[in-house]
């Protein structure tokens, strides 16, 4: 069907039919685990790929089947995906997810990656802004992971246009995960689970940068959500949906809220970067965004259109965290163009952001329907242990 042929030899993950009708050195506290057996790196693929006869993970997935990419306006609900980043192996992706869950990837092996992106917060962290190794707030929120395969621009000013891209910076960033590449290098190289791992992955003798990105990003690009109570209504079984759900996303993708217009659906987002003119919390100078890139007045206060996928899971909301709950970031938007800029700000607002002037009734319908985005159904497993022998660092750490 999706031309994938005799390649496929393990079908388990056919996606439940996808319908379902401090000092830099090596840190001391590394220990050998209590538990003794050896790690081992799963040989299936995880939920939402296929392992071909080459032994790499391809990305199989009903929305393959529509053709249409173009913005759904208040078109039909078959909407085309844009092609995953898929053909790791299962080991490579097993292999970074250990990585991505074990705090020796931090300077100091206090934070992990999983710290801000803890999956059972969708993949955020529950916090306006996260924190770092320093234990000071940075200037933006953690987006979720959650769909981000499908992504060509990552961090919200859209910086990045990769993985491997997008990892340098809260890797290396002093108030972030604070480490550099020698000493990252150095204190994975000095634990024998990992040296034994890389092998068997990479069939070399030594652990390089590139193996521990590109190991990062086959476990990213893993964390496929495509399975929501919207989704199996939009692939035909109409009872996946209540009324006032269905009331909610037509006022959702009505001409009216043009709401799908920028939350493009299936993956809802469009990927583009907006001025949509948010206020920043106070106290805090606004924060250019885009316009930082190249000097693009125009993209002033720009930031990427998020994905609305698991937004019950991500609170607070928006780049700074500037809204508690979802109805008050619906509410901003329904408060008329540019109402929350300043008199002495200059900020091209997206042509989009206009005044839908919704009822209270018909913002609670799309606060509704949103919670049915939600589809934590492939999340992956949380190792037990990770090679480094440090206990795991989840966001729930962070006093929260």
């Amino acid at each position: 069907m999706w031309g994938i042929g005799p390649k496929i030899k393990h079908a388990s993950a056919l996606i439940a039919a996808s319908f379902l009708i401090g000092a830099m050195a090596v840190p001391a506290a590394y220990e050998k685990p209590s538990d003794d057996s050896p790690i081992t790196l799963k040989t299936h693929c995880p939920p939402s790929f296929q392992l071909t006869e080459d032994n790499s993970c391809q990305f199989v997935n009903m929305y393959m089947m529509y053709q249409s990419l173009k913005n759904v306006g208040t078109g039909g609900l078959r909407k085309g995906i844009p092609a995953a980043r898929d053909g790791f192996t299962p080991q490579e992706i097993d292999l970074g997810r250990y990585l991505f869950f074990d705090p020796a990837l931090s300077k100091d092996g206090s934070m992990s990656c999983a710290t801000c992106h803890d999956p059972d917060m969708g993949f955020a962290d529950g916090r306006a802004r996260s924190v770092g190794v320093t234990g000071e707030e940075v200037t933006r929120s953690a987006p979720t992971l959650w769909n981000s395969s499908f992504l060509t621009k990552y961090f919200w000013d859209g910086r990045a246009a990769t993985f491997e891209e997008q990892m340098l910076g809260p890797l290396y960033a002093d108030n972030e995960m604070g480490n550099t590449r020698e000493h990252l290098i150095e204190t994975l190289s000095a634990i024998p689970e990992y040296k034994r791992l890389f092998k068997e992955v990479y069939d070399s003798d030594g652990i390089s940068l590139d193996q521990i990105y590109s190991s990062l990003a086959a476990f990213e690009s893993s964390l496929i959500s495509l399975n929501s109570r919207y989704d199996q209504y939009a692939h035909g079984y109409q009872d996946a949906l209540s009324k006032k759900e269905i009331a909610g996303l037509n006022v959702f993708r009505s001409f009216v809220a043009r709401c799908a217009e920028c939350h493009t659906p299936p993956l809802f987002t469009n990927q583009q970067v907006a001025v949509i003119g948010t206020p920043e919390p106070a106290g805090m100078p606004r924060d250019i965004g885009a316009q930082a890139l190249d000097g693009d007045k125009t993209l002033r206060g720009g930031f990427k259109v998020p994905t609305l996928r698991n937004i019950v899971k991500t609170a607070p909301y928006m780049h700074s965290g500037r809204f508690e709950t979802l109805r008050e970031a619906i509410e901003f938007y329904n408060k008329g163009r540019g109402h929350a800029v300043g008199k002495d700000e200059e900020l091209v607002i997206h042509w989009h952001i206009h005044e839908p002037d919704l009822t209270n009734e018909e913002l609670d319908l799309v606060v509704t329907f949103l919670g049915t985005l939600t589809d934590e159904n492939f999340k992956p497993e949380t190792p037990k242990r990770v090679p480094s022998g440090l206990p795991l660092a989840p966001a729930s750490a962070n006093d929260l």
